[in-house]
């Protein structure tokens, strides 16, 4: 079996989810995991699929047709990795600032950590209606990293942060 990983982005219209599953279908494949979103009215997803390896090119073909409506589309064989010492999910809620994310992100590559997952947004503090940054993240720790210091790490950045580390097995 062959993993086709799919992003793509462009403008968005009813229906665009239907002919991406459809062709994927048609091709033999299986939708496995996706990440989608409308953003300022644009429609970007990532979405990997598991195809038999016979089937891998004309998948990858059909996809790439839909350049012809207007997607931006790029298809790539997934490759597999060494999975991390240890996963875990963070939480992170503080003031907005120009380069947070720079600033977060630069914190996990020099502790080695690895982002498999980020989302953030912008939302108003409930008294105050000031910009509050939040970004939510699957994590994974290299060997010899704990949590703990994950968290130290990312409320040095500023004591405005608040820093919220799980398990994947804790409740």
């Amino acid at each position: 079996m062959a993993s086709l990983v799919v992003s793509l982005a462009g403008p968005d219209r009813p229906g665009l989810v239907n002919s991406l599953s459809v062709r994927i279908a048609a091709g033999g494949g299986s939708w496995l995991e996706s990440r989608l979103a409308h953003l300022a009215g644009t429609f970007a997803g990532i979405i990997l699929v598991r195809v038999p390896d016979e089937g891998a090119q004309a998948l990858a073909s059909a996809l790439s047709a839909l350049s012809e409506e207007g997607l931006a589309v790029s298809i790539i064989t997934g490759i597999s990795t060494t999975p991390p010492a240890e996963q875990v999910t963070l939480e992170l809620l503080g003031n907005d600032r120009p380069g947070i994310v720079r600033e977060v992100t630069q914190t996990l590559r020099g502790l080695g950590v690895n982002i498999e997952e980020f989302s953030s947004s912008i939302e108003s503090a409930p008294f105050t209606g000031e910009d509050m940054f939040r970004a939510v993240a699957r994590l994974g720790l290299p060997a010899g990293l704990s949590a703990k210091d994950v968290s130290a790490a990312l409320e040095n950045l500023t004591a405005e942060f608040m820093v919220d580390i799980k398990r994947p097995d804790a409740a």
